[in-house]
């Protein structure tokens, strides 16, 4: 099939490639011009394992194309993809749906034949009605089926999810729609994709009430972890026991410093939102909101705790700056909250990360930023863990024992073991798990 996917940002580059890779002919579009001239020439401008092979390789066959003449790629598809972003509203924190309004009337205008036109951007109930009905007012001719597909991708492990997904879920009322959204999933049929075709609002909404529900589970379990660390409980063998129970599910039960990235604090706010308009609030949703904002700052209390009180004029190393490994994206990431609050109290502050090292450096100030793990930690008097990359996951602590002022490790992922740390000569705090009294008295000193 010819598809034009609008948007060549994280969902739009990776669904495409997806795509393209299981034999249609995709055309990414972007209004961006530097952006399209990059991706022409192999360069991909987010960091995703394997994606820019599966680019690489998809141009090669010629299935792939890039370009920012969206009329030419519509008037040429069957299926046309809205995958443009729809960050917070400045202001009151709806979805901000200026770039799918934009984008739908372009698309109207250069409609040819009966095309369906999907939006993948993550969008709240209703926007479906709005599009459908912009497009018809431009070009009351248009032989159109407007339907709702949204994205469930993981940073990290996009292309894995792209291509044995859960589930995917299809919002219409148009059966020549739904022939045409099964031939473009018919690929996955092998791997017993399951298809939910829904209403078109329906769709809207299992995308935001999925996501506010895993962040949910987050919160819950972070919340629980407080309870742990003040009770002298481990939280990991709590988060194994209600795990275990098929009816909850281990997944999203891992203790750590709050929720970050590109969906759960946007789409749990506007779902918040939405639910205020109609009149109908989600009080668990606005107190997941609540938590997880709380959470982020308050990390930074557990560090200052653990250099004995006081941080001024003391250098914390961080480790981790992106909100989840395998990722460059730096939205809404835990180490902008922690570091800010530790700046604020006097820290001097040493970071180091796989990936995101440019993007933190636009966001973050009066910041040292490292070449490896052990460059950061040389003069700490603590090192924390913000994000849990396998590089963070074997250190060499009797290296950084040399070179640090203090043997103190904040490990707001629970990476390690207790036990093991401890071994090594260092005070040792995590999430939801209890501090000995030897190790408080070693990181006072």
């Amino acid at each position: 099939m010819r598809i034009a996917m609008i948007g060549s940002g994280y969902v739009g580059l990776v669904s495409g490639a997806c795509l393209a890779d299981f034999g249609h002919e995709v055309t990414c579009i972007d209004s961006d011009a530097e952006k399209i001239a990059a991706l022409k020439r192999g360069q991909i401008p987010i960091y995703e394992p394997g994606l820019d092979q599966l680019v690489k390789d998809n141009v090669a066959a010629a299935r792939m194309f890039f370009s920012t003449d969206l009329p030419a790629a519509v008037g040429n598809s069957d299926v046309v993809f809205i995958a443009v972003g729809t960050p917070s509203r400045r202001g009151d924190g709806h979805a901000d749906l200026s770039y799918v309004y934009a984008v739908a009337r372009e698309v109207a205008v250069a409609l040819k034949g009966f095309t369906v036109v999907a939006t993948k951007s993550t969008v709240p109930l209703g926007t479906g009605d709005e599009v459908e009905r912009i497009i018809r007012e431009i070009n009351p001719a248009a032989d159109v089926a407007v339907v709702s597909n949204p994205e469930f991708l993981r940073e990290g492990s996009a292309i894995g999810d792209f291509k044995k997904p859960d589930r995917i879920v299809i919002g219409l009322s148009d059966d020549r729609a739904r022939a045409v959204m099964t031939e473009v999933y018919r690929p996955l049929y092998l791997n017993q994709a399951p298809l939910l075709f829904t209403a078109r609002r329906s769709a809207e909404l299992i995308k935001y009430a999925a996501n506010a529900f895993l962040a949910l589970k987050i919160s819950f379990i972070n919340e629980v972890a407080d309870l742990c660390e003040v009770t002298g409980v481990d939280v990991q063998e709590v988060s194994r026991g209600i795990g275990l129970d098929n009816r909850i599910g281990a997944k999203f039960l891992h203790a750590g410093p709050g929720y970050g990235g590109s969906c759960f604090p946007k789409d749990s706010l506007a779902l918040v939102k939405t639910a205020q308009d109609y009149g109908s609030p989600l009080r668990l949703v606005e107190a997941t909101v609540a938590i997880n904002d709380q959470r982020k700052r308050g990390m930074a209390r557990k560090v200052i705790a653990a250099c004995g009180g006081n941080v001024r004029g003391k250098t914390v190393a961080i480790l981790g700056l992106t909100f989840k490994p395998n990722t460059d994206d730096m939205r809404e990431a835990p180490s902008l909250s922690v570091i800010q609050a530790l700046q604020d109290q006097g820290a001097v502050i040493r970071a180091y990360d796989p990936a995101g090292m440019t993007a933190a450096r636009a966001l973050l100030h009066d910041v040292h930023f490292s070449g490896n793990a052990y460059d950061a930690a040389a003069g700490a008097h603590a090192l924390v863990i913000v994000t849990e990359w396998d590089a963070f996951r074997a250190l060499d602590f009797r290296k950084l024992a040399a070179t640090m002022q203090a043997r103190t490790l904040v490990d707001l992922r629970n990476v390690y073991r207790p036990e093991d740390v401890a071994s090594q000569g260092f005070a040792y705090f995590s999430i939801g798990r209890p501090v000995s009294a030897a190790e408080q008295k070693l990181a006072a000193q």
